[in-house]
């Protein structure tokens, strides 16, 4: 595996413990103020830092014009991170953080197999194998073990 790839896995290992935390931390938050102004008060965060990040990388704000000028269906991405985020503000009080996430991920999984298997979004089709399938449904049958409460 090449620097880069083993940069990647880690980065998204990161991403999933970050996301678990997020969960617990957005579902406390959003039982303290509100859940839709929690979402609100967090994209604000997330949006400074991201424009933070592009000042500190670019030394500039000039890229984020590209993405004005950009095909409006590629402006969904924020719409979609809102969905997320709300949902992480919301399940956790109510069904626990691990069927949050657990449920985000299985739903994650049916989603990119589609995606993958019909190319959407310009992407490379990945054919949907049965191995594949297989390890789709386990992961949503757990997400779904994880509903039941001692």
């Amino acid at each position: 595996m090449s620097g880069a790839a083993v940069a990647t896995v880690v980065v998204c290992l990161v991403a999933g413990l970050a996301g678990a935390a997020q969960a617990a931390v957005m579902g406390r938050f959003g039982e303290r103020i509100g859940v839709i102004e929690a979402v609100a008060f967090a994209s604000c965060i997330t949006t400074l830092v991201a424009v933070g990040t592009v000042l500190v990388a670019r030394q500039s704000l000039s890229g984020l014009a590209e993405g004005a000028r950009s095909p409006a269906w590629m402006w969904t991405a924020g719409i979609m991170s809102a969905v997320i985020v709300f949902a992480v503000a919301l399940g956790p009080p109510r069904v626990g953080t691990t069927t949050t996430i657990a449920l985000i991920i299985a739903g994650n999984l049916v989603a990119s197999a589609t995606i993958d298997r019909f190319g959407w979004f310009g992407l490379e089709q990945i054919g949907l194998t049965p191995v594949r399938m297989v390890g789709i449904a386990l992961l949503a049958v757990g997400a779904a073990l994880t509903l039941i409460r001692p």
